[in-house]
């Protein structure tokens, strides 16, 4: 499976209501980078209650 956004070889699949995406390991990072400053992720964390270890 290829990229969603580039040509390389995804390294990360999702599957989701039977729909495929991949991303390679740049993308990836980008789109991640992009959930740790959205208020949403926030959300999610409080939502699961998660706790780090210090």
């Amino acid at each position: 499976m290829n990229c969603h956004y580039c040509d390389r070889d995804a390294d990360v699949t999702v599957e989701k209501d039977g729909i495929k995406v991949g991303v390679c390991k740049e993308h990836f990072r980008e789109r991640m980078e992009e959930l740790a400053d959205s208020e949403w992720l926030r959300g999610v964390e409080e939502e699961l209650d998660i706790d780090r270890a210090e």
